[in-house]
């Protein structure tokens, strides 16, 4: 499998839902033109209000799958959606999680490709829109 050598950072629960609870739009304050498979990197933060949903299931500080971007919209009919922009996700894979480093917006991850496996696949109850902080 190839991977992207292209990451977002996304805080969890919301990584979590992107790849095992139906999670299909990415929510935020700013467009994007970029189209094609990102890795999804779970933060180390998590915001307050969201800390009871996390579980021990839900990695912090590293790469935990990948999702392909295929639009960049300002409405969407989707109950996750609630941003200003929304980057429409599509084909999310989970992967075996791989510590790094995250940063805003778009970035290149130091890690070492080759290292990416596919991880395990489980689907978590989907819960109402948040937007995301």
């Amino acid at each position: 499998m190839l991977y992207p050598n292209v990451a977002l950072s996304i805080r969890q629960p919301w990584a979590h839902r992107i790849l095992h609870g139906g999670k299909d739009v990415e929510n935020r304050d700013w467009p994007t033109r970029f189209r094609g498979s990102v890795l999804i990197h779970a933060g180390k933060g998590v915001d307050a209000e969201d800390r009871d949903d996390l579980t021990a299931d839900m990695a912090l500080g590293g790469i935990v799958g990948m999702v392909d971007i295929v639009d960049c919209v300002t409405g969407l009919d989707s109950k996750w959606f609630c941003g200003r922009y929304g980057f429409v996700l599509r084909d999310a894979r989970p992967l075996a999680f791989l510590p790094c480093r995250g940063a805003l917006g778009f970035f290149k991850p130091d890690i070492d490709l080759a290292a990416l496996r596919p991880g395990a696949t489980q689907r978590a109850a989907p819960t109402v829109c948040e937007p995301d902080k």
